[in-house]
């Protein structure tokens, strides 16, 4: 059986301003990746040691749900409202897991 899959997407707001932008950002790329077939739902996650630290965690039924979208036409499009506010801080702003356990 498939694991499901998250994908982290680490987001940066320097300001209030950001912040609200950033928060604008998630709820438009949301409602746009709601159709998407695959797509379980996503949380947009604040860090409290680094409020400037934040991370969108979506949530996949599988790996080629994910990678078939990833790979379509829409994927820039559907994310673009939050690619200004990706974390530039780190080397990888991104990153990709299947689920190993849960409970």
């Amino acid at each position: 059986m498939p694991a499901e899959v998250r994908v982290l997407v680490y987001q940066a707001a320097y300001d209030d301003e950001q912040l609200a932008a950033v928060r604008d950002a998630y709820h438009q790329v949301s409602k746009r990746m709601a159709r998407v077939p695959g797509m379980l739902g996503n949380e947009l996650l604040r860090s409290p040691a680094d409020p400037t630290a934040l991370v969108v965690v979506s949530r996949w039924s599988d790996m080629a749900a994910f990678r078939a979208w990833e790979e379509g036409a829409a994927h820039k499009d559907d994310t673009a409202p939050l690619r200004p506010y990706r974390d530039t801080r780190l080397k990888v702003p991104f990153g990709i897991y299947e689920v190993d356990a849960t409970y």
